[in-house]
């Protein structure tokens, strides 16, 4: 089974709103997810990003793939650094 952390839309018509979770690469955007890892609201000025870095660091551990968006997310709070620096103790 592939895994993803990826976005999840729940936010109404004009007015996003993202959950961010792991899932199964196979189920859809909004779909069956594993679990939640935080939150991204891109309507806030400056954008809120709220992200459990011990349960994304373990997912990411495990070897569960970010999409595009959830790593620059992940970026710039600093996780990805944290999980580059946990393989490189390795």
């Amino acid at each position: 089974m592939a895994v993803r952390i990826r976005l999840k839309r729940i936010g109404a018509h004009k007015a996003p709103f993202y959950r961010i979770v792991v899932s199964d690469s196979r189920s859809p955007r909004d779909g069956r997810f594993i679990e939640e890892i935080g939150y991204y609201n891109p309507i806030e000025s400056p954008a809120v990003v709220k992200i459990d870095e011990d349960k994304a660091l373990a997912w990411l551990q495990t070897g569960a793939q970010a999409s595009d968006t959830v790593r620059n997310l992940l970026s710039k709070a600093g996780v990805m650094k944290k999980f580059h620096e946990l393989k490189l103790q390795k």
